[in-house]
C-alpha cells in the first residue's frame, strides 16, 4: 500500500499515504462535491439499508448516504488513518445523521467485521492506494463482508481525464505515462477504467461501470483552485525530476500569482472519475 514514491506526492495523514492529510482530501471533495454526489446516487444504495464507508476519510459522503438509506438506515464507517477515523466521528454524531453510525480504525485489507454484515460496500477514492494485489485482497474482503446478492460499489479518480489549459494538450498525458512506467502510485491512479475487470475477477455479477469528466472553467471556485494548484505544484515538482518539459515551471509559481495557468481568464482543468458496481453471487 505505501510505495516508495509516496513521500513525493506529499499531504500525507499518519499514514503517511500522498493526498490522505484531512485539509486536501476535504478540499478536493468540496471541489468535486456536485458530480461526486451525483455518482453516490447514481451507485444503488436503498433506504433501510447497512452501508459499510469503506475508505471513509472525514466522512465527507457520510450525510448524503444517511439521506438515501434514511431512519431506518444504518451505516459503519472505516478509515485507516485514525486521526480522519476520529474526525468523521466527531463530524457527523448519529444524532446529526438521523441513524446509526459506527465508526472505526481499520484497513479495507482485514475488514474488522463479520461475515455477511453489510448490505452494501461503498469505496471512494481508496483503491487507488492499493497494487493490484491488494485490490483484490480488499475486493475479497467487500465481498466476504457483504450478504449475498448485495452491492459493491467503488468509485475512483482516472488520471487519464486529467488536463489543463491554457498548457500543452499532453502535458500530464506525458507525466503519467512516464511516472506510471513503473509500479506506484501514478500507475494506480491509471489503473481506475480497468475496475470493472478486477470486480469480475473477483467474482462478482452484473458488473456495470461508468466513467465521467469533471470540469472546472475559470474563474474556478476557491475550493477548486486551493486543491488543483496544490495537487500540480506536487506534480510539477515529479515532472521537472524527471526531466519534462520546462512548461511545468508555471504550475511552480505562486497561488496568486497572475502568470499561474490556473489563474488565466480562460483557466480550465479536468479529471475523471469511475463508478464500478457489482453484485456478490448468491
Amino acid at each position: 500500500m505505501l510505495t516508495e514514491d509516496h513521500q513525493r506526492w506529499g499531504h500525507h495523514s499518519s499514514t503517511g499515504l500522498g493526498f490522505t492529510h484531512h485539509t486536501i482530501v476535504d478540499t478536493h471533495f468540496r471541489a468535486c462535491r456536485e458530480p461526486y454526489l451525483a455518482l453516490l446516487a447514481q451507485a444503488g444504495l436503498q433506504p433501510g439499508w447497512h452501508v459499510l464507508d469503506a475508505g471513509t476519510g472525514t466522512g465527507d459522503f457520510l450525510p448524503a448516504i444517511a439521506q438515501l438509506l434514511g431512519p431506518t438506515g444504518r451505516i459503519t464507517a472505516l478509515d485507516l488513518a485514525p486521526e480522519n477515523a476520529s474526525l468523521a466521528a466527531s463530524r457527523f454524531p448519529s444524532s446529526q445523521l438521523g441513524l446509526p453510525l459506527d465508526v472505526r480504525q481499520g484497513s479495507v485489507l482485514q475488514l474488522p467485521y463479520p461475515d455477511d454484515s453489510f448490505d452494501a460496500v461503498w469505496c471512494s477514492n481508496t483503491v487507488q492506494y492499493l497494487d493490484d494485489t491488494e485490490l483484490a485482497t480488499a475486493l475479497a474482503e467487500f465481498t466476504r463482508v457483504v450478504r449475498p446478492g448485495g452491492l459493491i460499489a467503488v468509485k475512483d479518480l482516472d488520471a487519464h481525464l486529467i488536463t489543463a489549459r491554457p498548457s500543452d494538450p499532453y502535458l500530464f498525458t506525458d507525466f503519467f505515462r512516464l511516472a506510471g512506467a513503473t509500479p506506484g502510485y501514478a500507475r494506480q491512479l491509471l489503473r481506475t477504467r480497468d475496475l470493472y475487470r478486477h470486480l469480475r475477477t473477483a467474482g462478482l455479477t452484473a458488473v456495470h461501470q461508468q466513467a465521467v469528466l469533471i470540469e472546472h472553467h475559470a474563474p474556478l471556485t476557491p475550493d477548486a483552485h486551493t486543491f488543483y494548484t496544490t495537487a500540480c505544484t506536487q506534480l510539477a515538482h515529479q515532472a521537472r525530476a524527471l526531466d519534462l518539459p520546462e512548461t511545468w515551471l508555471d504550475y511552480l509559481r505562486s497561488p496568486e500569482d497572475p502568470a499561474h495557468p490556473l489563474n488565466h481568464p480562460d483557466a480550465y482543468i479536468s479529471e475523471g472519475n469511475v463508478l464500478a458496481t457489482g453484485r456478490v453471487p448468491g
